[in-house]
């Protein structure tokens, strides 16, 4: 059907390219593109048809801009780093072409991310007469299809959301993040916040914590955090008090965190070093286990939800959302742990649901302000499939 540009070579990046592939009746062409060509070529030559594979430097646009004339295709996919969602958004802008990603935008300088920045394209990209599908990931993405989904079937008003995020799998190493080394450690080490009552309330990191009972996993310690998703759904979904998110951590990663904070590794600004500039967290990323290469030991599972206490009909109603994933068979299918898996399916749904025309628009979106039943129903085909439970609550 279309032509797609896959920017991005990592853990995700080789996910998305897996489900690209498996459907060549949506995705008939793809290109994978990174700074570093080895791992488009890496990936390549475990896909079972053919792919092109291109070296670029998506901080650089004129560069992005020159590979998107060159291969036109249909749609973007930006599964690079947060840093580059903004010099990809301006080459797509300045080529004309549909825009997807699965995180929203962060400067390198301050550990800080928000929608202002993309939002801010909003008129430009209408006049231009293209989209952008803003957190096609999991979390955001799937939570904020699981929101628009609840809100259009289950209830009238939505008072009280709480996004929910476990990872009850082991890797085996002593420390290792999931996904990027370096945007993890920046987002939970920042300071948390939520929304009550009409407006932000910001709290210490990692200051607040509940044990919550995770379908298919059982009880588990959670940390309250910020999280892009918040921001968008507080604008989207009618009725809305209060929402949270939450994520679990084990006492080995927290202990392990403590120490690099307190000797200053998970630092970003430059320091010298033997007459060098070097970011901390940045050598830190550079020592650390690949997310990329963590699955083949991987055991255990993923279990992220959303839970929601409303009203439908004059009655309060409560209930949960969720998938549940297999670290190992994610990585039977395709090699890759199920962190990266859950970010790199949605984003395949995202691009689907555009170039088949279920998702269409001009300007900048966000992933609830479409219609869910379609994602929903390829979430249950494409590996990713959810269950509700009636009566479910942040307590029990």
């Amino acid at each position: 059907m279309a032509k797609v540009l896959i920017i991005g070579a990592g853990g995700v990046g080789n996910v998305v390219v897996h489900k690209c592939a498996q459907l060549p009746q949506v995705f008939s062409e793809i290109v994978l593109a990174s700074r570093t060509i080895k791992k488009c070529q890496d990936i390549a030559a475990g896909i079972n048809r053919p792919i092109t594979v291109e070296q670029v430097d998506a901080d650089n646009v004129k560069q992005t801009v020159a590979l998107i004339r060159k291969h036109k295709p249909k749609l973007v996919l930006n599964i690079a780093l947060p840093y580059q969602d903004l010099p990809i958004m301006d080459a797509c802008l300045e080529a004309g072409v549909d825009y997807l990603d699965t995180a929203n935008y962060e400067p390198k300088d301050v550990a800080k991310f928000e929608y202002k920045w993309q939002w801010a394209y909003q008129d430009r990209y209408k006049a231009k007469g293209i989209m952008a599908l803003l957190g096609s990931g999991f979390d955001p993405g799937v939570t904020n299809v699981f929101c628009a989904y609840a809100q259009k079937h289950y209830y009238d008003e939505i008072h009280y959301v709480d996004i929910v995020d476990c990872n009850a799998g082991d890797h085996g190493h002593p420390f290792a993040t999931n996904f990027n080394p370096e945007i993890n450690i920046r987002e939970v080490t920042q300071k948390g916040k939520y929304w009550d009552s009409g407006k932000w309330v910001e709290i210490d990191p990692m200051s607040i914590r509940k044990d919550i009972d995770y379908p298919e996993v059982g009880p588990k310690a959670s940390y309250l955090l910020y999280h892009e998703e918040l921001e968008s759904l507080v604008k989207n979904i009618k009725g809305l008090k209060r929402i949270r998110f939450w994520m679990t951590f084990g006492e080995q990663y927290l202990t392990h965190l403590r120490v690099l904070q307190n000797v200053g590794m998970t630092r970003i600004d430059p320091v010298e070093y033997e007459g060098h500039k070097i970011i901390p967290l940045q050598f830190l990323k550079a020592v650390l286990p690949d997310p990329g290469s963590l699955g083949v030991n991987y055991k255990g599972k993923t279990s992220i939800g959303v839970i929601f206490d409303g009203v439908k009909d004059g009655k309060q109603k409560k209930m949960m959302i969720y998938n549940v994933c297999d670290h190992a068979e994610c990585y039977k299918e395709t090699k890759a742990q199920a962190v990266s898996y859950t970010t790199g399916v949605p984003a395949m749904i995202g691009a689907k649901m555009i170039l088949e025309g279920k998702w269409k628009g001009k300007g900048v979106f966000n992933m609830e302000q479409f219609d869910p039943d379609p994602f929903m129903a390829d979430l249950n085909l494409y590996g990713l499939p959810w269950k509700i439970i009636d009566g479910k609550t942040i307590d029990k």
